[in-house]
């Protein structure tokens, strides 16, 4: 989650960005389904999240446009259809009177409600219309990355612990995973430098799942926060991860410029998609098995089939 002359430096792994301008209209795929479906010229800015709507039966996207830190008022969230064309640029607009929408990166749905991390904010959208439904802060927090809803309600929310300063990003202390009470109050699941940069998470029955950016490390925590590291990927600078069908972990990597698949706990990681450039957070289509990736620094979204 980079944007235009920023550098990231965190666990020895520097990852220079340097944002492609925009493109012209969106040029549709051929008519025949394709392994991969590239978009070459669209209308995203700085895409930093997919995801699959089921019950809409579209990708959401967000789009930093912009300083992932800047409260510039506009990101947008885009609305794609299962081939990744585009059905609405601008669904939600932070450019609109009505809207707040600074450096949208991941999304989550429960029920209708659309759950979006914004800096330091979690903000909530109506999932059928886009329409500003509320939100809520999280005291403290500098770099807010992703959402999950675990399967009895419970929204959270990663701290990646950045902040911006002369040099370009920089360590601000402040990593953390979040939960919201029922009362919608944040409270830590865990804190601390030790997470390494938390950016993707995933909640499920057993617990969350959690990917670093900065260390490269995914391990698991509990209810109270006790961890359990899993096998490292084979690179770092990791983004998104979901789960398929078959109960693989699916997770995307800068460093390796792919996604990796790891089907035990025990390993090994196999490469699911390779030759991805700045992957960031993936979003999973099980109806069709398909993954669908933002390339972050080519204002693209790729959508691969897994199998």
């Amino acid at each position: 989650m980079l944007s235009n002359g920023w550098s990231w430096r965190a666990g020895g792994i520097a990852v220079c960005v340097l944002l492609l301008g925009p493109g012209s209209a969106c040029k549709r795929p051929e008519p025949a389904r394709q392994a991969a479906t590239v978009l070459p010229d669209t209308g995203l800015r700085t895409p930093e999240s997919a995801l699959w709507d089921p019950a809409g039966g579209v990708y959401l996207v967000s789009n930093i446009n912009g300083s992932p830190l800047a409260k510039d008022d506009n990101g947008f969230i885009s609305r794609l259809d299962v081939m990744g064309r585009p059905l609405l640029w601008r669904w939600i607009n932070g450019a609109d009177t009505n809207v707040a929408l600074h450096a949208p990166k991941g999304m989550a749905i429960r029920s209708d409600t659309l759950f979006v991390a914004d800096i330091d904010v979690v903000r909530m959208f109506l999932r059928t219309t886009g329409a500003p439904i509320g939100e809520r802060p999280v005291p403290g927090a500098t770099f807010l990355n992703d959402v999950a809803v675990g399967p009895d309600g419970t929204v959270y929310v990663t701290d990646s612990g950045f902040r911006a300063d002369s040099a370009g990003m920089v360590p601000s202390g402040t990593d953390a995973v979040w939960r919201f009470g029922a009362n919608g109050v944040a409270e830590p699941v865990s804190r601390g430098a030790s997470l390494g940069g938390p950016n993707g998470i995933l909640a499920e029955r057993d617990g969350l799942t959690v990917v670093s950016f900065g260390s490269g490390a995914v391990y698991r925590l509990d209810a109270i926060g006790r961890r359990t590291d899993l096998p490292a990927p084979p690179q770092g600078g990791l983004d998104g991860v979901v789960r398929t069908g078959d109960g693989s972990l699916l997770v995307s990597s800068w460093a390796g410029k792919a996604v990796y698949r790891l089907r035990s706990v025990v390993g090994p990681w196999t490469v699911a998609v390779d030759s991805v450039e700045s992957p960031a957070d993936i979003g999973w289509n099980g109806e069709r098995g398909e993954l669908a990736i933002p390339l972050f620094n080519a204002n693209k979204i790729v959508i691969r089939q897994v199998r």
